[in-house]
């Protein structure tokens, strides 16, 4: 999957596949992540919300299933 880099202080790159509905993110301390069953409209908030790093402790860590790649 192809990511972009973000300005954030904790997440240095997300990538997106809309047929899969997989969010990809690889954080600036290490490791990158899958979060499957992720809908269009929340990558649409995601990506443009204030602060990525915000949205995604409060949006989507332990909300989506994930894995580790």
């Amino acid at each position: 999957m192809d990511r972009s880099p973000v300005t954030s202080g904790n997440l240095a790159e997300v990538g997106y596949e809309p047929n899969s509905e997989t969010l990809e993110i690889m954080f600036r301390h290490g490791g990158v992540y899958q979060y499957y069953n992720f809908p269009n409209f929340m990558y649409d908030r995601f990506i443009q919300s204030e602060s990525l790093g915000t949205f995604f402790n409060a949006e989507i860590k332990g909300r989506f299933p994930e894995a580790r790649i």
